[in-house]
This record gives C-alpha cells, sequence and structure tokens, in this order.
C-alpha cells in the first residue's frame, strides 16, 4: 500500500472516529439544549471552521483564482448546497430528538442504515439492483430488528425518529451524489452547513420552550460537535477520499457506527446487551456488503458531513 493510501485511509479513520463519538456529545448536550439550538449553534462554527480552511487554502495557493472564477464557484454550489442543506436540517433535527431517550451506541448502529437506504432508492431509481445490496438490506433489517424492537415487540419514540432520519440522511446523499462531482466539496458543506444553521434558529424558538437557553451548560459536546464533528471531520473526509480506494472508504466509514458504541461504553457506561450486540454486527455487515458490491475501485467524490 503507497503512503499517500496509508494517509488517505488513517484520515478516513480519524473522521469516523470523530464521527463516532459525535454520538457521544449529541447525547450529553441533548440534556441542556434542544435539537433545533444545538444544531443551529454546531453547524454555525462548522461552517466557520471550513470558511476558514477555504480562506486558508486560498492565501496558500501558489496560483490565485481570479475573482470572477470565485464568485461563480460559490453561485454554482448555492441552490445544491441550500437543497442538501433541507435534508440535513430535517436529518439532523430528527437525531438529536432522539438522543434524550436513545443510547448513543444504538443511535451510531441505526443512523448508519442511510449507507444501505441509498443503493436501495438508487434501484427505485432504475440502478441495477445488485445481490449484494440485497443481502445488505436483508442483514441490516434483522440487525435493525434486535437493536431498536424489544422483547415486548414494542419501538420507542427515539428509535422511530432515528429511522426517519435515515431517510432524511439518503435524500441529502443523493443530492450530493447529483451535483457534488462538479461543484466544490468545501463550498457545498459551507452552504448545506449554514442552511441548516438558518432553518434551525427559527424552529427552535417555534418548537422549543426555551430556545437558545443552556448553551453554557452544553459547550463542550456543541464545541465538539461544531469543530470537530461538522468542521475538521469533513475536511479530513473531503482530503482522505482523494487517494482512497472506494472498498477501503467504504469499510472504514462504517467504522463510525462502532465508534459511537466505543464512546457509549467508555464514556457513558452504556451497554447494548448481547441482543443489542449482535444486532450491531448484522447491521455493519449490511453497510459493508450492500456498499462493496456498488463501488468503483477509485473512491466518489465525498458525499457525506
Amino acid at each position: 500500500m503507497s503512503g499517500r493510501r496509508t494517509r488517505a485511509n488513517l484520515l478516513l479513520l480519524l473522521a469516523s472516529a470523530i464521527w463516532g463519538f459525535a454520538f457521544v456529545a449529541q447525547r450529553i448536550g441533548a440534556q441542556f439544549v434542544g435539537p433545533f439550538t444545538f444544531n443551529a449553534v454546531r453547524f454555525a462554527l462548522g461552517a466557520l471552521v471550513v470558511l476558514a480552511i477555504i480562506a486558508w487554502r486560498g492565501w496558500t495557493a501558489k496560483r490565485q483564482v481570479p475573482t470572477a472564477h470565485r464568485r461563480k464557484a460559490w453561485r454554482d454550489v448555492l441552490g445544491p448546497g441550500i437543497a442538501a442543506g433541507v435534508f440535513l436540517t430535517v436529518a439532523s433535527a430528527l437525531q438529536q430528538g432522539a438522543m434524550t431517550t436513545v443510547p448513543a451506541g444504538n443511535a451510531a448502529f441505526i443512523t448508519g442504515l442511510y449507507m444501505v437506504f441509498v443503493p436501495v432508492v438508487a434501484a427505485f431509481r432504475g440502478h441495477r439492483s445488485s445481490v449484494s445490496t440485497v443481502l445488505g438490506v436483508v442483514s441490516s433489517v434483522i440487525g435493525l430488528y434486535l437493536i431498536a424492537v424489544t422483547d415486548a415487540f414494542t419501538i420507542g419514540f427515539g428509535e422511530v425518529l432515528l429511522i426517519a432520519s435515515t431517510l432524511a440522511w439518503t435524500g441529502q446523499i443523493l443530492v450530493i451524489d447529483h451535483y457534488g462531482a462538479r461543484l466544490s466539496a468545501l463550498r457545498f458543506a459551507v452552504v448545506q452547513f449554514l442552511t441548516c444553521s438558518v432553518l434551525s434558529t427559527p424552529a427552535a424558538f417555534v418548537a422549543e420552550p426555551a430556545p437558545f437557553t443552556g448553551i453554557d451548560q452544553a459547550l463542550v459536546p456543541i464545541l465538539y460537535g461544531g469543530l470537530l464533528s461538522v468542521g475538521i471531520a469533513f475536511t479530513l473526509q473531503v482530503v482522505g477520499q482523494r487517494d482512497a480506494l472506494a472498498t477501503h472508504a467504504s469499510l472504514i466509514m462504517a467504522m463510525e457506527s462502532v465508534f459511537g458504541a466505543l464512546g457509549g461504553a467508555l464514556i457513558l457506561g452504556e451497554s447494548m446487551g448481547v441482543r443489542g450486540y449482535v444486532g450491531a454486527a448484522l447491521m455493519v455487515a449490511g453497510v459493508v456488503i450492500s456498499q462493496l458490491g456498488a463501488l468503483p475501485r477509485r473512491a466518489p467524490n465525498p458525499t457525506s458531513t
């Protein structure tokens, strides 16, 4: 394995770890602030981080890009970025709303279902469905049942919110997949992050009894979620996927759920139980199987945030 490819894999692994442990930050933050408040602040912080990276790249570039070209690049990402940002707003609000009742590990594995849903939706849009996609869906559904459905055959409201959020995550990924190949990934990210922050702000005043209170108590989780999870981890993914093989990237990104469960166990003392861990293993297997059967040899443009 070349040095560049090893570096790319390590960057993707670090991004997955940051995203996985973000479920712990979200779980803690949910105790002090509402979901829209949490997301309004953290996505604004994430947008600022990516903007700073764009500015730094511009200042250190050997060849300066003409102002007209930079403005066109921003105009090109505006519409698609807003569309992706709407899906991001819905997905992140549902996910954060569930974090008050769902353990971090469970939330991480259920959220990872979007990686299975994307090829399923693609199949409905006319793309041929592979055997690996079908096997991945079956494995993931069985795993989801073991994690989310109790022995009394009931499912919690938080789990329902998370399953709904995966559908919105799927929509976001499909928007990015449709437009992302010809657009600036970092500028695209800024627009969708700002869209989420802007939409979440009025939603907080409408849906939350005490919007934007308790931020001081949730400051560390918000800073982690904004600066690291939204800002830094996304940038690591952008850089890492340039040199990564798609098969490697798929396996590494599936580790996000594992890191979420690890963080929940180490930091919050959570346990999924034997049933939950079996379900988690089936879900990870389903994600990996569904991805490996459909990916090209080279990694695609980054599509996750």
